[in-house]
């Protein structure tokens, strides 16, 4: 068993990095393309750049890296469950660009969940293994 985690050759760091910019793009086009008419439209450039923040730190500082990737999947579970929660609450958006913003949050969590959660359970079977 490798040291290294990878989903399809990316450390999770580096995943948490490209959802960063991903989310970041999408929230700053979205609030372009809706005339600037509400700051709501940049919510996934709220979450995206904490992400990206903390994928650029724990690049940087492996030691401290489970706590950053931690700290990401804190923010990866709040872009899961937001979405189905205003859904519950409000109901389905009238808007076709509030509804992909809240698609692509989800699913963009529910993706990172899944890799970091991946990426513990690798490292737990390391630590069992004595390495």
């Amino acid at each position: 068993m490798s040291d290294r985690f990878t989903v399809f050759g990316q450390t999770v760091p580096r995943i948490a990095i490209i959802n960063g910019i991903l989310l970041s793009f999408w929230g700053l086009s979205s609030y372009i393309i809706s005339d600037m008419s509400s700051i709501t439209a940049m919510i996934p450039t709220f979450m995206g750049v904490p992400m990206l923040i903390l994928g650029l730190l724990s690049q940087r500082d492996e030691n401290k890296s489970h706590h950053y990737m931690h700290a990401c999947m804190v923010i990866a579970l709040i872009m899961t469950l937001s979405p189905p929660l205003m859904f519950a609450g409000m109901g389905i958006p009238d808007s076709s660009l509030t509804l992909a913003s809240n698609l692509v949050l989800f699913l963009v969590g529910v993706i990172f969940m899944i890799c970091g959660i991946m990426s513990f359970r690798h490292a737990r079977l390391l630590r069992e293994s004595g390495n």
